[in-house]
């Protein structure tokens, strides 16, 4: 017996033990030698006359025998000499396909496509197998060769007593015993290797790993058929069925995103979509595209159609599937997707991207950051498409997908505000229906110099409010916003950057203006005229004293108790004062429990022309503080449920109500 060369038996329990951390990739590394065989050998027939190859006789079978726990994977391609043996099967970590991808790199064109790296693939054989058996003959050899090792002490090549039909190889894994039941937490990680000796076992790890591998991976499989119906059949008669064997291919071989997008019909990509990512509906938005240059890949991406259940759920993990040269290498890779486009699904497939030794982890590197924004990039600009021309169309995406675009600026504290502010709808209080902040720039007044909105959790509550009244009335939009992230998003914003002639896209970027994003429950809207100004700074002189009381009366519920600048036909309201609004502070009350949430600086700002301001100047003339006391709480819940907050005693202001009454 051989001993392996390179520090053997520590080497190879590394390849089959800690490299790889899921078993199952030992059908597909089996199956990417078996391709990178075949097209050794179709390589070698641009050359040789004598190795001319019809495409329909190269293949990959596959079969099992669940008797003796073996599966064989076999390929009519180049083969191995012995001493082919020694150097690809005897030294660990030596790859031979990787050797021939550099001798031959520049010649091998679009017909050979080899996918081996490091040579340890061959060795995640062992993880299921407690033998392998490989057996072999080189095109244009008569001699068959059998290498074979337990993974342990060595191997040993010899001629074989039986000779191969024809030039390819077989791999023959003997698989390990069952083991032990295991219980607990072990349970899902000592699974049996008897799903591998099943036809379905088989199927599934194809499907999954090499569907899109160039060659046909055939196996036998067993079928029913229904026999015929006997002449002399009674009425009653029950139909018979037998089964029968028939070989199958079980990859579909041509991936659908290498496929030219003139020659795929919209039906094939729904199709595609809907099998491969188990999704009902179409999806909004298919992305097909390939890039060519120092980096070479394919991507298929697509919208879907709504919400997955589980989008916002903490279990939900974004990526799109990665494959090298159409063996899937990753089923979810997460550095392809940046967060806030985590709803998209897709795949991307790139022969040049750099992978770790197990192909099951990516190297941090600069290939993946350049497909990744390239991907970021395509996203965007078909998003942007679907707005400006399928509005109906965006407007359902963007109810679907809204909060993850919002927490993409909120997260990235506002530095992601520029590729995604765009996207963004609010409901237009003038306009009654969605707009971009583009959309609202273009119909603002002369003069205006911010935005305006208000958040809260209904939209038909929030246009009575008084305050977007009164900046309706001034002739201002006001966008309504009912998501608790809006107002995070907005503050994480603090500005819009627009172009002086919104929507102008010779002039965009041209005098291009940053507008600041107001709240208009906030203190500092400053909308009122000089006049009005100055009507409330005699208010509150002439009546500083009948403030200050109120203020006294409702003790820190608020900061202090002011005119109104801009009044409404209210008697008061609530404005704040400082980074945290009424909204704010009541998305952050919903906190996990035991976190203090931070509270507004409330302002009661009251309407010093309303009928009810002088029954306070009276109350205060005739020194009637319990009446001051009642009034002023009144006043104060009443502005709380106009901005749709909760009192702080529901049956204090009952019995106050009554009372008057």
């Amino acid at each position: 017996m051989k001993q392996f060369r390179t520090e053997s038996k520590k080497l190879l329990d590394l390849m089959a033990n800690s490299i790889y951390t899921n078993r199952d990739i030992f059908l597909r590394e089996l199956v990417s030698n078996a391709s990178d065989a075949i097209d050794k050998l179709t390589f070698l027939s641009l050359t040789d006359n004598s190795a001319s190859l019809a495409d329909e006789d190269l293949e990959i079978r596959l079969s099992y025998d669940k008797d003796a726990r073996t599966i064989m994977v076999s390929d009519n391609g180049i083969g191995m000499t012995a001493e082919e043996m020694e150097e690809n099967l005897g030294t660990i970590a030596h790859s031979g396909s990787e050797e021939f991808k550099q001798a031959n790199g520049e010649a091998q064109g679009s017909e050979v496509d080899i996918i081996g790296q490091f040579g340890v693939g061959f060795y995640s054989s062992f993880m299921v197998a407690k033998q392998v058996r490989v057996v072999s003959r080189a095109f244009g050899s008569d001699e068959t060769y059998v290498w074979e090792s337990d993974g342990a002490e060595g191997y040993t090549i010899e001629k074989a007593d039986e000779q191969r039909a024809t030039h390819g190889t077989d791999v023959i894994l003997t698989l390990r015993d069952e083991p032990e039941k295991a219980t607990g937490e072990d349970e899902e990680a000592e699974q049996g290797f008897d799903t591998y000796l099943s036809e379905w076992g088989l199927r599934d790890l194809i499907t999954r790993y090499s569907n899109y591998v160039r060659h046909p991976i055939r196996m036998m499989v067993t079928k029913s058929r229904q026999l015929p119906k006997p002449e002399d059949a009674p009425e009653d008669y029950t139909p018979e069925y037998e089964d029968y064997e028939e070989l199958e291919t079980l990859n579909s071989m041509t991936p659908i995103w290498r496929k030219r997008k003139q020659d795929v019909e919209q039906d094939d990509y729904d199709e595609f979509y809907k099998s491969t990512f188990h999704d009902w509906d179409a999806p909004a938005r298919t992305i097909p595209f390939h890039v060519e240059g120092t980096l070479d890949y394919y991507a298929l991406l697509f919208v879907p159609g709504r919400a997955p259940f589980d989008l916002y759920s903490k279990d939900y993990e974004k990526g799109l599937a990665l494959y090298s040269s159409n063996v899937m290498i990753m089923e979810k890779c997460s550095d392809l997707l940046p967060d806030y486009y985590n709803f998209v699904r897709g795949v991307v497939d790139s022969p040049d991207v750099s992978l770790n030794i197990s192909r099951e982890t990516l190297q941090q590197n600069r290939q993946l950051r350049i497909m990744a924004r390239s991907v970021e990039r395509q996203i965007t600009r078909n998003l942007q498409d679907m707005r400006d021309n399928d509005r109906e169309e965006y407007e359902k995406f963007f109810e679907n997908f809204s909060r993850g675009l919002k927490f993409g600026i909120y997260n990235s504290y506002g530095s992601k505000a520029d590729p995604l502010a765009d996207l963004l709808l609010y409901w237009s209080a003038r306009e009654e229906k969605m707009v971009t902040f583009a959309e609202y720039v273009a119909a603002m007044p002369e003069g205006q110099e911010a935005i305006y909105y208000v958040a809260g959790d209904s939209r038909e509550r929030m246009a009575k409010m008084p305050i977007v009244k009164t900046v309706l009335d001034k002739g201002f939009d006001v966008l309504l916003c009912t998501q608790d992230v809006d107002e995070f998003t907005f503050q994480a914003m603090r500005t819009y950057r627009a172009a002086a002639i919104a929507g102008d896209s010779e002039n965009k970027g041209q005098d291009a203006r940053d507008l600041e994003l107001k709240n208009v429950t906030s203190g500092d809207l400053d909308l009122a005229s000089d006049e009005e100004k100055e009507e409330a700074q005699k208010a509150t002189t002439e009546h500083e004293d009948l403030f200050s009381a109120l203020a006294g009366k409702l003790g820190d519920k608020v900061v202090k108790v002011a005119a109104a600048a801009n009044p409404s036909d209210a008697p008061a309201r609530i404005t704040t004062e400082g980074p945290v609004s009424l909204e704010m502070e009541r998305v952050l009350a919903q906190g996990p429990e035991g976190m203090e949430a931070p509270k507004s600086r409330r302002v009661l700002e009251l309407n010093v022309s309303h009928p009810v301001f002088q029954k306070l100047v009276a109350a205060q003339e005739a020194s009637d503080d319990e009446k001051l006391a009642l009034y002023a709480g009144l006043l104060y819940d009443q502005a709380l449920l106009v901005e749709g907050l909760p009192v702080d005693d529901p049956v204090a202001f009952a019995q106050n109500v009554c009372s008057l009454m």
